[in-house]
């Protein structure tokens, strides 16, 4: 029995600690204290001093932000129209620049050799036409004189001064003489084809060798340089982006059950930047994005002092107004997260949570928390 008790005694007296800690913690041996029947709101005070005032219920106009990016108005991506090394590059990201100033130039040396063949076909293809003029000629003065002879000998035929066999002759060397003129004509209409067709290659050689020199579009500003001196200028592939001087617009999404509150030519107020700019409706997409279920929105600024392409920016459209409680700002105590109020009923002040939104004024919006009729109380300054 002996050795029985000693092997259990240190479980006993495990449990019995484990008991008294439970004990302690659970309060039974501290006396005076709160206990969790005793956490209730905190009795309604006497209001001390201070200032009071009242919560107003107001009717504040309402808007719907829609976002957007800034973008140009005006925006000339400078593509390469022929493909070839690109051999300098006159201009970097933020330069200014002027209607026909050089931007890039391309290696032109195989456009100068297709240039200078076209140009070599061209007046080969004239010198044909030359000779074609020429044999024309011999030609229409072999005609004549085959028409002139033909004539004599029909008259010394009719006065029986010439045979038929001479008559037959004349008139085989005036067909011939016919057959010779309309295969010169034939010759010369194609030598003329010929140099009208040299004439258009040599005319499209220049253009192309034109294309080696690329020039600006617009008077405005490089947004983005895309190529270096060695790159490989392709049709197709952007070389540069030129921003038009002066206009920029807004491009926002606006949701479908909006749409109907716009209009061309109504004046929106829109922030970008921290900037509050006045804004027109420029353009409406007909269109609505399936994905987005909203409306592509183009809104003019009237203002671009410090902004540009590719910044966020905001549109305010107005909606219609809705009921709101406002309090004054220095109302409102905070400590932490917490936002709390004191407000009076029956000459006592009681403490109440509240949620608030936007500053107006010198007053302080609140979403939850009063009905809009308390008031409220103002103790000295606010912490």
């Amino acid at each position: 029995m002996v050795p029985t008790l000693k092997r259990l005694a240190p479980v006993l007296l495990g449990s019995a600690l484990l008991l008294v800690l439970i004990l302690y913690m659970g309060g039974v041996f501290r006396t005076g204290r709160i206990g969790p029947e005793d956490a209730r709101a905190p009795a309604l005070q006497a209001p001390a001093e201070g200032t009071r005032v009242a919560a107003r219920r107001v009717e504040r106009p309402s808007v719907h932000e829609a976002v957007g990016t800034v973008q140009a108005v005006s925006a000339a991506r400078i593509e390469a129209q022929v493909r070839a090394a690109v051999r300098a590059v006159g201009v970097r990201s933020g330069d200014p620049v002027v209607v026909g100033q050089l931007l890039v130039e391309l290696d032109d040396r195989e456009l100068r050799a297709r240039h200078a063949q076209a140009g070599e076909a061209l007046n080969a293809a004239r010198q044909q036409q030359v000779q074609a003029e020429r044999q024309i000629e011999a030609a229409q003065a072999h005609h004549v004189r085959a028409q002139a002879e033909h004539a004599r000998v029909r008259t010394f035929l009719a006065a029986e001064a010439a045979t038929l066999r001479e008559m037959e002759g004349v008139e085989a060397d005036l067909r011939q003489a016919e057959a010779q003129l309309a295969r010169s004509r034939a010759a010369l209409a194609e030598a003329r084809a010929l140099v009208e067709q040299a004439r258009r290659r040599l005319e499209e050689a220049a253009v192309h060798l034109g294309h080696a020199r690329i020039l600006s579009p617009v008077d405005g500003q490089v947004v983005e340089r895309r190529v270096d001196p060695g790159d490989l200028a392709a049709p197709g592939k952007t070389l540069l982006v030129v921003r038009g001087e002066g206009a920029l617009r807004l491009e926002a999404l606006v949701p479908e059950g909006l749409i109907g509150r716009l209009s061309l030519g109504q004046e929106l107020a829109v922030e970008v930047a921290g900037q509050e700019i006045v804004g027109v409706v420029d353009e409406m997409v007909p269109a609505a994005d399936p994905a987005a279920r909203a409306f592509l929105v183009k809104i003019a600024l009237k203002s671009a002092s410090g902004l540009y392409p590719g910044m966020f920016g905001r549109a305010r459209l107005p909606l219609d107004p809705r009921p709101a409680v406002l309090v004054p700002f220095a109302a409102v105590r905070r400590i932490g997260q917490l936002e709390m109020v004191r407000v009076v009923e029956d000459e006592q002040v009681k403490t109440l949570l509240v949620t608030t939104g936007s500053r107006v004024g010198e007053d302080i919006e609140v979403l939850s928390g009063l009905r809009g009729e308390e008031i409220l109380l103002i103790e000295g300054a606010r912490p």
